[in-house]
């Protein structure tokens, strides 16, 4: 899609963006196995922004199922199309996902371009995608979309009564298309399966840190309080989805009050299936942390609505068991974090949300004051699971507990011939190391 400016330079393009129109239709929340909901237009056109369109009308409808052939309903449609003509619309983009026969349909019908939503967030993923995995991810997901929709790109050899001489060129060339993108999907899978197993030896070091992991809705300002905690100079931009790759930074205050901090991307309520392949890495990011940083746009007309579509999405999905299909239940230590609250009045925000979360954070993420409140919420959850133990570790070791006494974190120590008795105050990480790594011996009294 056009855009309005080049995003390096800053400078206005000659390229014109597209004028838009956007259309949802209301269904049966059980539709099509619980495929149905009410339509998110106001959302729809921050992605049709953000893609490169300025939305110029919108059009709406309820229905108990869609139409088969359109989606739409006979009337609905004639006022789309008097809508198309009056504001000189060159794309309609519909909240709904659309079969192929009923995006060609409605082409033929508008004379414009029709894409559904998962066509347009995967344009926008393309545009912002960075990273070979991301761009790797992007690609089979939208070549696992086009797969099924190959007919609508041959509509001049469509068969016709009597149209000899059609119908072998035309099935020839589809089922050459199908295995050509057949093979290339099986590379793209191989290359990002290669890329994951590297990604897991080069983070293997990162098991004995505790580690944070931001997750939300699309543009709740995550990004900009990975800036403001850790300085990490994360892409940031008022839009949806505008970075796409998972970026980890460590936060270092001493030797021992410290933690990784990774930043993933953004959720939205409807993701398409196509997508889960792209969510692989920041799900294994999710997976993997200790906690769990949900940050919450207040200024949102409904952050309820965005909490529950980040939940619904993590559970959705989790892994799941092979035996029985069913999702495994999705339980990390969470902290709420309600971001932007300098655009809401926060006492009365604050007071209606501290009820239903009472430890959470209200914060404004371009104050750097707003940063440093969640990276203290965040030691203070990394050294609130600290115990005392005491343990009895070679003289050759002793090293080993050098950070704890620059903290202030040895209790007492007595030594025994070749061995030193140490009494600690650490983590359950650290105890793990000093027994697996430091030949250290677990003494309970």
């Amino acid at each position: 899609m056009a855009t309005r400016r080049d995003e390096e330079s800053g400078h206005s393009t000659d390229v014109p963006r597209e004028r838009a129109i956007v259309v949802g239709v209301n269904l049966p929340d059980a539709w099509l196995g619980g495929k149905g909901g009410l339509a998110d237009l106001p959302e729809l056109a921050q992605l049709a922004d953000t893609a490169g369109a300025d939305v110029v009308g919108r059009i709406e409808q309820t229905r108990p199922k869609p139409e088969s052939a359109t989606f739409l309903g006979s009337g609905k449609l004639e006022e789309l199309k008097e809508l198309v003509a009056a504001t000189e619309a060159t794309l309609v983009v519909f909240d709904n996902d659309l079969s192929p026969a009923q995006g060609r349909n409605l082409e033929k019908f508008l004379d414009v371009n029709v894409l559904d939503r998962t066509e347009i967030i995967l344009d926008i993923f393309a545009k912002h995608a960075s990273s070979r995995q991301s761009r790797l991810q992007v690609e089979l997901a939208q070549l696992n979309y086009l797969l099924p929709r190959l007919t609508r790109l041959w509509t001049h050899l469509e068969r016709q009564a009597g149209g000899i001489g059609t119908r072998g060129p035309g099935e020839t060339q589809l089922e050459t298309d199908r295995q050509l993108l057949g093979r290339r999907i099986a590379v793209l899978r191989g290359e990002l399966k290669d890329i994951e197993s590297t990604r897991r030896t080069q983070t293997a070091s990162r098991d004995e840190v505790f580690k944070a992991t931001l997750v939300g809705y699309t543009n709740a300002g995550k990004s900009t309080l990975m800036n403001g905690i850790t300085q990490a100079g994360v892409y940031v931009k008022d839009q949806l989805f505008a970075t796409l790759d998972a970026t980890t930074r460590r936060v270092e205050i001493d030797e021992r009050r410290r933690f990784l901090l990774t930043d993933t991307v953004g959720f939205i309520r409807k993701l398409p299936h196509h997508l889960v392949e792209s969510f692989k890495a920041t799900l294994q990011e999710v997976r993997e942390a200790d906690l769990l940083v949900h940050v919450v746009d207040a200024s949102a007309e409904d952050p309820e609505h965005q909490i529950a579509s980040v939940d619904k999405v993590l559970r959705e999905l989790a892994p799941k068991v092979r035996s029985k299909e069913t999702p495994i239940p999705f339980d990390k230590p969470t902290l709420m974090v309600f971001n932007k609250i300098d655009l809401v009045d926060a006492e009365l925000f604050a007071n209606r949300f501290s009820r239903l979360y009472p430890d959470a954070l209200f914060v404004s993420g371009v104050d750097p004051a707003g940063g440093l409140t969640v990276r203290d919420a965040i030691l203070d959850r990394r050294l609130g699971g600290e115990m005392i133990r005491t343990v009895r570790l070679p003289l050759t070791k002793l090293a080993a507990l050098s950070s704890f006494h620059r903290t202030q974190s040895v209790l007492d120590q007595q030594f025994d011939g070749e061995w030193c008795r140490a009494t600690l105050r650490l983590s359950e990480i650290e105890l793990n190391r000093l027994l697996s790594r430091e030949g250290a011996e677990l003494i309970v009294d």
